[in-house]
């Protein structure tokens, strides 16, 4: 498998694995595991422009105001699905999306195989955890905007991946 470097997780440098996604390239399927513990897959929100806001865990503040923003946001962005993963444990998910109100998004866990990690180069290899970051992929599953966030502490650049979002809807 692909590794690829350049990023830390608290002042740690991490070993992301798996492929960088780029803008242009076809978004890979992937499955997922919702609170409920029914797979989740991009060919569910086919046709619709997906913002995938990828956080390590929901229980650090940074991942939570990320996730809190993005579900916010969803109730604003045309025809397009937000869609929150973490490598957090659905039961854990199902809590922390109760606790606070998160509703516009779909949250899922990437726990169970990494599908996601692997395949779109977000899982940090010493803790088996997501990177942060964001991709945006169109109606047609192309990825149109991507950011892989290079310090975990940082936030994302809301911003534009709103704007990315919001030009293709």
């Amino acid at each position: 498998m692909e590794e690829r470097t350049g990023t830390t997780f608290a002042g740690q440098a991490v070993t992301l694995l798996g492929p960088e996604v780029k803008v242009g390239d076809k978004a890979p399927d992937f499955t997922c595991v919702k609170p409920d513990l029914s797979s989740f897959s991009l060919k569910e929100v086919e046709g619709k422009v997906k913002l995938i806001s990828v956080v390590p865990s929901i229980d650090t503040g940074v991942c939570e105001l990320q996730t809190v923003r993005f579900n916010k946001e969803a109730s604003t962005l045309n025809d397009t699905v937000v869609i929150t993963i973490s490598c957090d444990l659905p039961f854990a998910l199902d809590r922390f999306c109760a606790a606070k109100g998160i509703d516009n998004a779909i949250v899922v866990s990437d726990y169970n195989g990494h599908s996601f990690g692997e395949g779109y180069g977000f899982l940090m290899k010493e803790f088996m955890l997501e990177n942060r970051g964001i991709v945006v992929i169109d109606r047609d599953d192309v990825v149109r905007y991507v950011e892989y966030v290079t310090d975990n502490g940082n936030h994302p650049d809301y911003d534009r991946a709103l704007a990315a979002a919001r030009e293709l809807a």
